[in-house]
């Protein structure tokens, strides 16, 4: 240590060598000090991290500095205060440009054009040349023109080749049909009554629980007859009559044939076997036919839907849906029918192809539906606001007079595809007389009161004859969207697959598939042959 300076009344400071300590030394001759201990010359850890956390805050600011100087650039305009010394005005930016959009007559680009086709493209062009408020306003608009047309087109081309691999067959279902239809016409054993003579009572037994299936795909009504028999807690309390056309009978006959569900009766008929449909006038298929050649002279097919300008992508889709075979077939108009097909039946369970049964359903029996004819699920309440958020409006044209001066658009629609009838209420009404006169309605005036198959005409036909059910019974959406969770779709007790993603086609949702594929039986020998695989 060196020596230390003794000043009599004065305060002493003294610092070591090594600059690790100070001495204070009051001045009133008190041997009293104070050390102080200096800290070490070597960087603390807390230290690197505070100071790195300010230089990432001044790089930051910087970045926005360079941001702001590299838009004015392209600009010529100051867009904020004054800082390290910079003298910047209120930003006005934003304002000018929309006055420039507003005032200027915007030229909507084509492809082909100079507008850029990228936002990198847009950048380097105005970092080139400078460009005033005007240009840049201008330039940005082409820019974002071009790219939603860019956008439109591919969401339209999606919808149209979801359109085309939903309408068309796929090879291994028309395969089963063939291979079936072969056994039917070897076999003896494919063509055995369905049902056997002793179980022919149980079609018009009241005290069971009849199910009706319309449909003329012999893979999706085998997943619904097995989810439904699977999951019933009396299964021989249960009567499935399947309904089909005259082209699928023979294999779909063939089908349950050699794949019994017993104890559960299962009844196939065509409907050619139906007397009241055989020997009748039935209205609806001359409309079908007048709707088949009204549509393809009033839309021009599915290319000249994709290729209309202007169209939102929205409404191509719904016209591309307009166009699917099922909105053509009489199994998708059956179920208006349902009184006079089963006339000494009380009450029964319509099911579509596209569902799944996962609970029980008898207790549906139980349900009092208050005089009404048609118990289903409402479409408009509920936790997805995707699914659950349909109503009248969303139907039907509230631009039409006929259609406005009668319904109300925000009244809440309901669903098709598992709906609870009481045929005694329905005999009282005159249901299916609206059913045809709106049908008819919308044909005289060019399709324009609706323009997606059968529900638009249900929620009129059936209007004031519905009783909504709990929402447990019936979950929608699994053909158009993915956002249902497997979990939440396993909690309900009948799935649907309504929309074009149904479960047997290579474009089904896969995390929703399995809820479908873990009723069929993909080890069965027809299904091998025709390599159907989950």
């Amino acid at each position: 240590m060196p020596k230390q300076r003794k000043t009599k009344g004065r305060m002493q400071l003294h610092i070591s060598p090594s600059l690790r300590h100070v001495t204070v030394l009051p001045g009133k001759g008190v041997r009293e000090f104070i050390k102080v201990k200096v800290a070490s010359r070597k960087l603390s850890y807390r230290m690197v991290f505070y100071f790195l956390l300010f230089l990432t805050f001044m790089l930051r600011f910087v970045f926005v500095l360079t941001a702001m100087e590299t838009i004015e650039g392209c600009v010529g305009k100051r867009l904020g205060p004054k800082i390290f010394g910079r003298t910047m005005e209120p930003t006005k930016v934003p304002e000018e440009i929309y006055r420039i959009l507003e005032e200027a007559e915007v030229k909507i680009p084509r492809f082909g054009s100079d507008a850029p086709d990228s936002l990198e493209e847009f950048l380097a062009e105005m970092r080139s040349s400078k460009s005033d408020a005007k240009t840049f306003a201008l330039r940005l608009k082409a820019l974002v023109t071009l790219l939603e047309q860019k956008t439109r087109i591919a969401k339209i081309q999606e919808f149209l080749y979801r359109h085309v691999a939903s309408s068309s067959i796929p090879k291994p279902l028309h395969c089963l049909s063939l291979r079936l239809a072969a056994e039917h016409s070897t076999n003896a054993a494919a063509r055995a009554p369905l049902p056997s003579p002793d179980l022919v009572p149980a079609l018009v037994d009241n005290s069971r629980r009849h199910f009706v299936l319309a449909s003329d795909n012999v893979l999706a009504a085998a997943a619904v007859a097995a989810s439904l028999v699977h999951h019933a807690l009396g299964p021989s309390s249960v009567v499935l009559h399947i309904i089909t056309d005259r082209k699928t009978y023979a294999p779909m006959q063939a089908w349950f044939a050699l794949h019994p569900l017993a104890p559960a009766v299962v009844e196939v008929r065509g409907l050619h076997h139906f007397d009241w449909f055989a020997r009748g006038r039935v209205p609806v298929l001359e409309v079908m036919e007048r709707d088949r050649e009204m549509r393809s002279q009033f839309r021009g097919g599915s290319a000249a839907i994709a290729a209309s300008e202007g169209e939102k992508p929205v409404v191509v889709a719904a016209k591309l849906q307009a166009l699917s075979p099922k909105y053509h077939s009489i199994m998708n108009h059956v179920r208006i029918y349902l009184p006079e097909l089963f006339p000494s039946l009380k009450k029964l369970v319509f099911l579509d192809d596209d569902i799944i049964v996962q609970a029980d359903l008898s207790p549906l029996w139980e349900i009092d539906l208050q005089g009404k004819v048609n118990g289903a699920v409402e479409t408009c309440r509920g936790e997805d606001k995707f699914v659950m958020s349909k109503k009248l409006k969303n139907y039907l044209n509230f631009s039409h007079p006929l259609i406005s001066k009668t319904f109300n658009p925000e009244e809440c629609a309901w669903a098709y595809g598992m709906n609870i009838f009481d045929l005694d209420a329905w005999r009282k009404t005159n249901i299916k007389d609206t059913y045809h006169e709106w049908i008819q309605k919308n044909l005289e005036l060019d399709l324009s009161l609706w323009q997606l198959g059968t529900l638009p005409p249900g929620l009129i036909a059936f209007h004031g004859h519905v009783h909504i059910i709990d929402p447990y019974w019936h979950m929608l959406g699994l053909g158009y969207q993915e956002n249902t969770t497997r979990d939440d779709a396993e909690k309900a007790a009948v799935i649907h697959f309504n929309g074009r993603a149904k479960p047997w086609l290579e474009i089904a949702f896969p995390q929703l598939r399995p809820l479908w594929t873990k009723y069929i039986d993909f080890s069965d020998k027809f299904l091998k042959a025709c390599n159907i695989r989950p």
